[in-house]
């Protein structure tokens, strides 16, 4: 018999497909994702006590589908249709095949509903959320907990944008050939966001949040199953794996953060890293090139030393300016301008960190701060580090990067003493 935890990652795997059944059948997603939660709900109840069924998709697919012709019963009898309605079957030639026919029918539908829970007319705040709910069956108060927002505040979000998909008329397939490049995009944008947000948590007490961070990748592996031949994809798992790789070596047992040339590299997960860099590997020998495989490249060159001393920068360089040229950001640039730094010197690093002062999208970041406190400590300008040490601890909302910042800033005024 399974144990709860196998049954809690089982159902996790499974519920997209269950939902994406039942949004094909019902064509209500709304309604089917409600029906799909107490069903998973119920599997969670019942299994541990009476066995997994053998078909554990028939098995929630059937319940969830019950719940849902229960649903549109009521709904007939409210309007004071038919009094039979609701206990007589329409004839067959009327009927769609049932919900778990299609299943076995269909195959993995976790593209298709991810394209629609990504869809153009939601926001990207409710396309992430609707996409942890739906595709990746986190409970609204999981989503809630990792986004540092009140459990009804992100209920509300997910609600309207089951709302808004509705008054789309968006139906429950792929979309048109012309678009799915597109819409592609977005949804790896989203699954991005999503590892990002876990990996290194803008708010709160937490430097990271490992639910997420294992949802982004389990979801990425899921894209590039039914997508093996798609280079950006295969990329964006392999940046995944690389990042996620360091985890262990990021903070010390009391939670303080430990940057990247601190960090001890025998406790990198090998197994992420060969993955990831064999992943990555034999994707750039195939092209077409783009920004996730760059910059899952630059992961790699960093996984590949043994010491922060061994690392290439040069390698490194290259490749933050291929990235800056196909996909120019900020973000993108402060990572620039610290290779730049380490092949070139710092004041180099810093003249090119100064192109940022005038970006309304970086002004106010704490990461435009921090780097720049780290290029000026380089230089050996402790007064000047020091102060933009400060100024980065006061903007993040991270606590465990304001006490990082807080204590460099701390140890450089010592240090001047």
């Amino acid at each position: 018999m399974k144990t709860s935890a196998g049954i809690e990652d089982l159902l996790r795997r499974m519920a997209p497909q269950v939902l994406a059944a039942v949004v094909r059948h019902y064509g209500n997603f709304d309604a089917a994702e409600e029906a799909v939660q107490e069903a998973l709900l119920a599997a969670a109840t019942q299994w541990p006590e009476s066995g997994v069924p053998d078909s554990p998709q028939g098995w929630l697919i059937t319940v969830a589908s019950r719940r849902m012709a229960d649903q549109r019963r009521s709904e007939l009898a409210r309007r004071r249709r038919e009094a039979t309605v609701a206990s007589l079957a329409p004839p067959d030639e009327l009927l769609a095949p049932a919900a778990e026919t299609e299943y076995l029918k269909s195959g993995d539908d976790t593209l298709t509903l991810l394209f629609l829970c990504c869809h153009p007319a939601l926001s990207l705040a409710s396309q992430v959320a609707l996409t942890l709910r739906a595709v990746g069956g986190l409970s609204t108060a999981q989503i809630a907990r990792a986004f540092m927002v009140p459990e009804a505040t992100m209920a509300q979000r997910i609600s309207r944008a089951k709302q808004r998909i509705k008054a789309t008329g968006a139906r429950f397939h792929l979309p048109p050939e012309h678009e799915r490049a597109d819409r592609l995009q977005a949804v790896l944008h989203v699954l991005y966001l999503v590892f990002n947000e876990g990996y290194t948590a803008t708010s709160g007490p937490d430097l990271q949040h490992g639910e997420l961070t294992g949802e982004a990748i389990r979801l990425t592996r899921a894209v590039h199953r039914l997508l093996p031949g798609d280079c950006e994809v295969a990329g964006l798992l392999a940046l995944m794996l690389l990042i996620d790789a360091r985890r262990l070596a990021r903070t010390w047992s009391d939670g303080t953060l430990v940057p990247l040339a601190e960090q001890d590299r025998d406790q990198w997960n090998r197994e992420s890293i060969n993955e990831g860099i064999s992943l990555i590997t034999r994707t750039l020998a195939r092209g077409p090139l783009g920004p996730y495989q760059l910059q899952a490249a630059i992961a790699a060159v960093h996984a590949e030393a043994t010491r922060a001393e061994d690392t290439d920068w040069p390698q490194i360089l290259a490749l933050y300016r291929l990235l800056e040229e196909m996909a120019p950001n900020p973000m993108v640039t402060l990572s620039h301008a610290v290779a730049v730094a380490m092949v070139s010197g710092p004041q180099t690093g810093l003249e090119l960190l100064a192109r940022l002062d005038t970006d309304d999208r970086l002004t106010a970041h704490h990461r435009l701060h921090a780097v720049r406190a780290h290029l000026l400590e380089m230089t050996g300008d402790r007064e000047g580090a020091r102060s933009c040490y400060r100024t980065a601890a006061r903007l993040t909302t991270s606590l465990p990067e304001q006490h990082y910042l807080e204590t460099r800033a701390a140890r450089l005024l010592q240090d001047g003493r």
